[in-house]
């Protein structure tokens, strides 16, 4: 499942129904939740906004449940930020239970962030401030002090961070499909747009480097090659090839990059090239001993 949403859960020491109006009353919410406020009480089906202690606006969706004091759920919508402004709408849903004598459950979704990836990393770590506030504002009455400010870097790091977890999916889903004996149409349509997914989020995820652009090549030529597009396979394999050659890539990485053009080259019918490549993939030295099974393991089918 891919990573689309943030899931949150605190205890707070104050009746369910004492929490529930914190949630709505503005004289509450903008002590916790950034200084905003709900423009008007929120109403199941309708329309909402909430705007910062200036007027400014903050956010706007729909409110798809209002049921005191256990169920809110919104549609989120950025207004204060413009890129984050121009991503789709997702989702937040507000769960509340008594879990004893005084003591309320809160459980917070924020979901359908899959098409949001700033809202995600933005919004992945102001929850924690947001909810450790509201706890600490109705079991103390005070409040926390300010968030630190800075979060320009903390958003990029983030967004990298979520590229790198959906790279991280999509590749590894991709063995799933792969591995599946009688594979359809639409999973050969599915194992493309999960492998062009993946090179899309390892080209944009924190940490990455030429390796990662050489592997995602690769993969695209393992899935094209799978589907019956021979000559589409060679064009990614010769380009995962020239990634590795250009940036010294040994090892694991060119072992690869020579099989996938084998493999390519012969579906093609081009025999000698594909065996020369063959000759090339099994030729590279391999320096781990794990990475070598695994290598002899894929290789073991070559001629």
């Amino acid at each position: 499942m891919a990573i689309t949403r943030h899931q949150y859960r605190i205890f707070i020491k104050a009746p369910i129904e004492q929490v529930w109006n914190a949630l709505l009353d503005p004289a509450f919410t903008r002590r916790y939740f950034h200084g905003t406020a709900f423009d008007a009480p929120p109403v199941t089906g309708e329309p909402y906004r909430t705007s910062m202690g200036d007027g400014s606006p903050a956010l706007d969706g729909t409110i798809e449940a209002c049921e005191a004091p256990h169920r809110l759920v919104q549609t989120w919508h950025v207004l204060y930020d413009a890129a984050m402004e121009a991503e789709p709408p997702s989702r937040v849903e507000w769960t509340l239970a008594i879990a004893g004598d005084g003591l309320t459950q809160l459980d917070v979704i924020h979901g359908d962030l899959a098409r949001s990836p700033l809202t995600w990393a933005h919004v992945k770590d102001g929850w924690v401030w947001i909810l450790d506030g509201l706890k600490t504002l109705l079991e103390t009455g005070e409040d926390l002090p300010p968030a630190t400010s800075g979060q320009g870097a903390v958003i990029d790091d983030a967004a990298g961070d979520w590229h790198r977890a959906q790279g991280i999916e999509c590749n590894n889903s991709l063995w799933d499909l792969i591995g599946t004996a009688d594979r359809t149409a639409g999973d050969d349509e599915e194992m493309l747009r999960r492998a062009y997914s993946s090179a899309y989020h390892w080209q944009r995820a924190k940490g990455t480097g030429p390796a990662n652009e050489a592997r995602a090549l690769y993969m695209l030529a393992k899935v094209h090659l799978l589907v019956g597009h021979a000559e589409r396979s060679l064009h990614y394999a010769d380009a995962s090839l020239a990634q590795c050659q250009q940036f010294g890539l040994v090892d694991f990485d060119l072992a690869y990059a020579h099989e996938a053009r084998a493999r390519a080259l012969r579906a093609l019918g081009r025999e000698d090239e594909g065996l020369a490549a063959w000759a090339a993939a099994k030729a590279v030295a391999i320096a781990d001993p794990e990475d070598q099974e695994i290598v002899d393991g894929d290789f073991a089918d070559a001629p």
